[in-house]
C-alpha cells in the first residue's frame, strides 16, 4: 500500500468522499491528484479542521 492518493482512487470513491467529507474535500482530492502531489487522503480530509 502506497498511501498516496491517485485520481483513480478519487473517482472510484467519489460518492463516499462527497457524502462523508463534502464537496470541498472532493475538489481538494481532485486537485491533488491532477497536480500529482504526494499526499494522503487523510492529509487532505483534515486540512481545514485543525485547531
Amino acid at each position: 500500500m502506497r498511501g498516496v492518493i491517485t485520481l483513480r482512487d478519487v473517482l472510484a470513491n467519489l460518492g463516499v468522499v462527497l457524502r462523508e467529507f463534502g464537496a470541498l474535500c472532493v475538489v481538494r482530492c481532485l486537485l491533488a491528484s491532477v497536480r500529482r502531489q504526494r499526499t494522503t487522503f487523510l492529509d487532505i480530509a483534515v486540512r481545514g479542521r485543525r485547531p
